[in-house]
């Protein structure tokens, strides 16, 4: 099956560690994809990188089963060798011009920013083949998953939604810019964080800890679709 090419449809993106503790890893992303989740990224800074290459290949097979995507974090070097779809840089990783030297201009490359202008400044980087896909938008909620990390707060979230809007990028596919809410989200908050304009989030610990990962990527999916 060839890679989907869903990032501008792309409604719920799921962070997950690699799950050793649980040694369940393939069952729960099967189950997350089963749920309605879109892209999953394995976002785990403790693998070497031997590691994460044999984990990103069972959820590159997952993927393919479920006609999904999957994200490699951080590392566009991993990303390269193994073929990942989507790309995903922090505010401290490789510059977008040179991630690009690494993956090429097929790969979805997206970009996390915290502040108005780092909002401005991704839209900015999104036009042409070589340029910026999407982008997350977060903290929103303080979150262990981003410790010393200070939340955003949904103002930001409104102030992306306008940003988008008064820029009027288009995609390829007539779509706005793709953008994601992202951090401390879950099914008790999700939406406020519609109401302040996303439509598009990114959970960790929704899902990851919930007892029946597809039951509560679909309740989610419940709440965006409703909000649409």
């Amino acid at each position: 099956m060839t890679e989907p090419a869903v990032h501008t449809t792309a409604r719920l993106y799921l962070c997950t560690d690699s799950r050793q503790g649980r040694g369940d890893f393939e069952d729960f992303i099967d189950a997350a994809y089963e749920g309605g989740v879109d892209i999953i990224q394995l976002r785990d800074k403790q693998l070497e990188a031997a590691e994460e290459l044999e984990l990103l290949d069972v959820l590159q097979a997952a993927a393919h089963r479920h006609g999904r995507l999957w994200a490699v974090n951080d590392r566009a070097d991993i990303a390269s060798l193994s073929g990942a779809p989507v790309l995903h840089l922090g505010q401290k990783d490789l510059p977008l011009h040179s991630a690009r030297t690494f993956v090429g201009s097929e790969t979805v490359i997206g970009l996390s920013t915290h502040t108005p202008g780092e909002v401005d400044a991704a839209i900015a980087a999104s036009p042409g083949r070589s340029g910026l896909d999407y982008f997350c938008v977060g903290p929103v909620w303080s979150t262990p998953t981003k410790p010393g990390r200070a939340a955003v707060g949904l103002e930001l979230v409104s102030y992306a939604a306008d940003a988008i809007r008064a820029a009027d990028r288009m995609t390829v596919d007539g779509l706005l810019l793709p953008w994601f809410a992202i951090g401390g989200i879950d099914l008790a908050n999700v939406e406020q964080v519609v109401a302040a304009g996303a439509s598009r989030v990114v959970v960790v610990r929704a899902i990851t800890e919930a007892d029946d990962p597809a039951a509560a990527a679909k309740a989610i999916l419940q709440v965006l679709d409703a909000g649409a």
